[in-house]
């Protein structure tokens, strides 16, 4: 069960949260205004948390996850969001294409659609995408349309960028020691400026990372096998008919989905049902519905196998997320 706080901040402008969480849904609902979902892709027991400091003009985010884990959806109308990986267990994958060095997540006005390695942090700033407009052509600052309506992988100077690291820092340093720091007017208003310069420095020097054709390709690949695993609804599909349909190999589309989503299409398609199942066993409370019925519903006709699985996946038996579920209705 997610264990969260608004910490005491007294100021009405400005406002702290934090939670921490033993479940992908419940750590993926604690995201406030964030219109995301969250699948588990790898497996074992699952811990999150997610700070956030809420300005007058900016949040300042910070989230840890513990598996790989696919986030997809929305920040939020005229959102706009710049995100740096701080650590993880692998490379992060951001709309088909892999964020390594110096590269910073650019979100704007755009849908999400990441995938997390292990052990993962993301510090981020989000504001309005109206306001950064207003901003940069009150400084008469060219903003790189090329990167808008999209979550991209983006190259930046290095110093806005190294800057912006370390106020980072500054922030949840702050927050670990003196939250009330935070309502002060002088302050708030010094950490927004602050802020701003260096995202204002950044982003004209976006500039969106080339990863030539193939990887375009296989991108392309990828997304409409997801779709496919995605929109199949009830429907239970092999990964057979998800490579004929795409027209490639089982062979090739492994390859595809390793560099894309760094797993392969079996572990995500398996990964997909099993937290489809999940979320049907949390419903099911109220219901006569077994965890027969469920397993059965996505596919998986081996219920012994599917019992493994799951536990394998959640760190807990399905007959264990059925029995609380009926607790709680």
């Amino acid at each position: 069960m997610a264990l969260s706080a608004i910490l005491p901040i007294q100021d009405s402008a400005v406002s702290l949260f934090q939670a921490d969480s033993a479940d992908v849904d419940e750590h993926c609902a604690s995201l406030g205004r964030w219109r995301l979902s969250y699948d588990q892709i790898s497996a074992g027991a699952f811990r999150g948390s997610f700070t956030q400091l809420s300005l007058p003009r900016l949040e300042v985010f910070r989230e840890i996850t513990s598996q790989q884990v696919r986030q997809y959806g929305q920040l939020g109308d005229d959102s706009f969001a710049i995100g740096l990986p701080w650590h993880g267990d692998g490379e992060v994958n951001c709309n088909g294409a892999g964020v390594a060095g110096a590269q910073v997540i650019a979100c704007i006005d755009a849908e999400v659609d990441m995938c997390t390695p292990k052990a993962f942090e993301l510090r981020g700033v989000v504001a309005s995408a109206a306001l950064i407009g207003e901003i940069a052509a009150s400084l008469d600052i060219e903003l790189p349309r090329a990167v808008w309506h999209q979550m991209r992988a983006i190259e930046m100077a290095a110093a806005p960028v190294a800057r912006l690291r370390a106020h980072l820092v500054a922030v949840q340093e702050t927050i670990a020691i003196s939250p009330v720091h935070f309502n002060d007017p002088a302050v708030r208003q010094a950490l927004e400026d602050a802020l701003l310069v260096e995202i204002m420095l950044m982003l004209p020097t976006a500039r969106p990372s080339d990863h030539g054709r193939s990887s375009a390709a296989r991108r392309r690949t990828v997304d409409r096998a997801r779709e496919l695993m995605h929109g199949s609804g009830d429907r239970s599909l092999s990964i057979l008919q998800v490579c004929k349909a795409v027209g490639a190999s089982p062979r090739k589309l492994g390859y595809c989905f390793q560099e894309v989503v760094g797993t392969s299409p079996m572990h995500y398609w398996r990964a997909m049902r099993l937290n489809r199942a999940r979320r049907d066993l949390k419903r099911a409370g109220g219901t006569e519905c077994s965890v027969y019925d469920v397993a059965v519903q996505h596919g998986f006709w081996h219920f012994s196998q599917f019992s493994r699985d799951y536990k394998r996946h959640f760190s807990e038996l399905p007959s264990e997320t059925l029995r609380r579920a009926r607790l709680r209705a």
